[in-house]
């Protein structure tokens, strides 16, 4: 959904999703590697052509830092207006992520702005970090639902249809992922 809304409130050509390879910070509780999460983003845009998945974190060595996969998308399409899409919890933590001046060099922020998180207080925590012309915002609907929810739902063999596309809900199911031991996807 946060893709769907930036492209058609932000104006973009196209969405990639990026599946990280290695965490640089955190690991998932029963993560099913990254190959599993790149097949799940592809199932999860099948058939529409506002969006795209790079394989660009997950072919790369080491912990996964967005300032490298900018760097290098910026080396394969010099020319390419790069757009990061964030919640607007990640917009204002940005100042303790690896290079975030110059992730700010690279890309211009996406910011999904909900009720928590406003523009004021996102451009407070910023301060002096990002020109403010460096930041575009756009709404996003308030849905109470993470995706620790879903995988918790799928560990416990409670549907996530609707919660996620039904390609992906098969999916979790048919692999049994996140300790899924019961269908948890669409008939």
């Amino acid at each position: 959904m946060l893709a769907q809304e930036a492209h058609s409130q932000l104006g973009l050509d196209t969405v990639v999703l990026v599946p990280f390879g290695e965490p640089a910070h955190r690991t998932l509780e029963s993560d099913p590697g990254p190959e599993v999460r790149l097949t799940m983003c592809e199932y999860a845009i099948s058939d529409d052509a506002r969006f795209g998945v790079s394989r660009i974190e997950i072919d790369r060595a080491g912990p996964s830092y967005t300032v490298d996969t900018l760097r290098e998308l910026r080396r394969r399409a010099p020319d390419e207006e790069l757009v990061l899409l964030i919640g607007g919890d990640q917009a204002a933590a940005l100042a303790t992520w690896r290079e975030p001046e110059e992730i700010l060099s690279l890309a211009t922020l996406g910011v999904a702005e909900r009720d928590e998180w406003r523009r004021d207080e996102i451009a407070e925590r910023l301060g002096t970090l990002c020109d403010p012309g460096r930041i575009e915002f756009f709404d996003m609907p308030r849905i109470d639902l993470s995706s620790t929810a879903i995988r918790q739902r799928a560990a416990t063999g409670r549907p996530i249809r609707y919660f996620v596309p039904d390609k992906v809900a098969n999916f979790i199911g048919a692999q049994s992922l996140y300790g899924s031991s019961a269908p948890v996807g669409a008939r």
